[in-house]
C-alpha cells in the first residue's frame, strides 16, 4: 500500500477530522511524507479541510 492510500484509509476509519501529525501518527508513516500525500489528495478532490489544518475524506 502506498503513502497516499495509507493516509485515505487512516481518514477513512478515524470518522473525524485529522491533523496531518495525527495522520502520521496512527498511520505510522513520517509526518513529511503524510504532508506529500494530503497534498496529493487535496489535488484530486479526494479529501477536505473542515477547519485549519485539519482533514476528512469526501463523502
Amino acid at each position: 500500500m502506498d503513502i497516499i492510500e495509507a493516509v485515505a484509509k487512516t481518514l477513512k476509519e478515524s470518522g473525524e477530522p485529522l491533523k496531518a501529525g495525527e495522520i502520521a501518527e496512527k498511520a505510522g508513516i513520517d509526518k513529511k511524507e503524510v504532508d506529500k500525500a494530503i497534498k496529493e489528495l487535496k489535488k484530486d478532490e479526494k479529501i477536505i479541510s473542515p477547519k485549519r489544518c485539519y482533514y476528512s475524506i469526501k463523502e
